[in-house]
């Protein structure tokens, strides 16, 4: 029953209204800020390498780095395979679209955030969807409702969905206990985090920064040698892409 439910809402939200609510308003927040993925383009780019004028505070890249570690994931490469399996070649010319329709959306989510944060008595600044939620929307409970959400999904779903699947990429190796590794997995896990928090933002920062640097590097080298060794099939599947971009839509599906 509970899972007839969740199953119910959870394909209503992601098939239906969470796809018109998003693309509706990546269109708006593209229009109303005069297309910024183009006209902000490079300003974008010069941002990511300005340094800090506080020796002490996080560099735009590191921030960048950690907004990237937090957003890309298994779901990401997951999703991609399986938009191409359900709707073929053009797929992928339609979630570069979406991708750039989004990007306007969190171009305005940024931009909130900085307007209604906070300074703290340490003189740190605080802030977020929460902060602006209670502030532009004058609504605390929904604010906290938000921020009940976020603990419990990143306490709850994020993080060990995570841990889960980095454990579980040492099953194919011999050494691999099931009742043994992923108890020292997440231990090892649970001290790297322990590392990072006791030094909070700058520490994670760093780490972040390495470990989606170094991750960046071996999937560029990844990608170019795939590209080398495939050039003529890739260049098929973009005829393919060009061919199959008109989308393919069934009413028939909205009325399940």
């Amino acid at each position: 029953m509970f899972q007839t439910i969740i199953g119910a809402v959870s394909s209503f939200m992601y098939s239906k209204l969470l796809v018109i609510m998003l693309i509706g308003a990546g269109l708006y927040f593209t229009i109303r800020t005069r297309f910024p993925q183009a006209r902000l383009f490079k300003r974008a780019c010069e941002s990511v390498m300005e340094k800090p004028d506080d020796k002490e505070a996080i560099s735009s890249f590191q921030a960048l780095m950690v907004s990237t570690a937090s957003r890309v994931g298994t779901g990401n490469i997951v999703g991609v395979s399986s938009a191409i399996c359900i709707g073929g070649f053009g797929s992928v010319f339609w979630m570069w679209v979406i991708a750039i329709i989004g990007s306007a959306s969190a171009l305005i989510e940024s931009t909130l955030a900085q307007i209604y944060k906070k300074k703290g008595e340490d003189g740190k600044c605080y802030g977020g969807p929460a902060y602006y939620i209670e502030a532009a929307l004058h609504c605390r409970p929904l604010a906290i409702v938000f921020c009940i959400a976020m603990i419990m999904t990143y306490a709850f779903g994020f993080n060990m969905l995570a841990s889960y699947n980095l454990q579980s990429t040492f099953s194919g190796f011999s050494f691999y206990d099931p009742k043994v590794s992923p108890w020292i997995i997440g231990g090892i896990l649970a001290v790297l985090t322990g590392w990072c928090l006791t030094s909070l933002v700058r520490r994670i920062s760093r780490l972040a920064a390495l470990c989606i640097t170094e991750h960046l590097v071996c999937k560029s080298q990844t990608v170019s040698n795939f590209i080398e060794e495939h050039i003529a099939g890739m260049l098929d599947r973009t005829r393919h892409i060009q061919t199959s971009m008109r989308p393919r839509i069934n009413p028939a599906s909205w009325t399940r």
